[in-house]
C-alpha cells in the first residue's frame, strides 16, 4: 500500500487530497507572483488533476505543492509554497523530499520546474538550469485568469 502520510514534530504532510483547505491553497497562489488573480475554481480544477502534497501544522495547511505528470517519462513541479510565517523550519525541504522520494516519480526522464527565486532549494534537489533553453519553447497567456473571472463570475 502506498504512503500517504509524514510527521515530523507538530507536522504531517499528506497526499490525500480530501483533507486541502482549498480556499487556504487558493489565498496564497491568487496573491503569488506565479498565480496572480487564479479563480478558486482553477485551482480546484488543477488539485483535482494534479499528484498533491500538502503540509499541515496541526489541522491548518502551511504548505504545499503539486506536480503534473503522466508519471511514466515526464513532472512539472508547480504552485510550490510555504506559507511566510512558517518559513525557515525546513518545511520545503521536506516537502522536497517527499515529492523526489515518491515512487510514482521515479525514473522520469525529466522533472521540470519554473523559479524565480528558490534556485538553491530545488539545486539540492537534482535541479539545474535547462542545458539548451533554446530548445524549449511556451505558450504564455497572460489574461487567461482575468477572461475567465469575467465568463464565470463567482458567487461572492
Amino acid at each position: 500500500m502506498e504512503r500517504t502520510e509524514w510527521t515530523q514534530e507538530d507536522y504531517f504532510l499528506s497526499t490525500d487530497k480530501s483533507k486541502i483547505d482549498i480556499e487556504a491553497v487558493h489565498h496564497f497562489l491568487s496573491r503569488s507572483y506565479w498565480a496572480e488573480n487564479i479563480p478558486l475554481e482553477l485551482v480546484q480544477k488543477s488539485i483535482d488533476n494534479s499528484l498533491c502534497f500538502a503540509v499541515y501544522h496541526q489541522q491548518r495547511l502551511v504548505g504545499f505543492a503539486r506536480v503534473i505528470s503522466d508519471l511514466t517519462t515526464f513532472a512539472y513541479l508547480a504552485d510550490v509554497f510555504i506559507i511566510p510565517e512558517e518559513r525557515g523550519k525546513g518545511l520545503a525541504k521536506w516537502l522536497m523530499s517527499v515529492i523526489m522520494e515518491d515512487p510514482r516519480l521515479r525514473g522520469l526522464r525529466r522533472f521540470t520546474l519554473a523559479t524565480r527565486d528558490a534556485h538553491g532549494l530545488y539545486s539540492q534537489f537534482g535541479f539545474t538550469p535547462f542545458d539548451k533553453p533554446d530548445r524549449w519553447m511556451q505558450k504564455y497567456d497572460p489574461g487567461v485568469y482575468k477572461r475567465y473571472a469575467r465568463k464565470n463570475p463567482s458567487d461572492d
